[in-house]
């Protein structure tokens, strides 16, 4: 399952960011999305210089499988 509609059509790093800060604001506290948005912002920044497609693919792939691991935790609490 993924954490929200349109996981699927993430082809593009630009389109992962705006996914995954989608994905922060439906956190339950302001103090979670702050902290998912801030690691969201650094892995770019890690990874801006990237530029073999395949891991691009790797790493939008990861993320998404991150991020739904993400918003099945705090579901699951809340």
């Amino acid at each position: 399952m993924a954490p929200l509609p349109g996981a699927e059509l993430v082809q593009r790093p630009l389109q992962l960011y705006r996914y995954l800060l989608c994905c922060c604001r439906q956190l339950p506290t302001q103090g979670i999305q702050e902290h998912y948005k801030h690691a969201v912002r650094q892995s770019f920044r890690v990874h801006a210089d990237e530029d073999n497609p395949e891991r691009i693919q790797q790493i939008i792939k990861r993320a998404i499988e991150d991020a739904d691991w993400v918003m099945n935790k705090y579901r699951k609490q809340h």
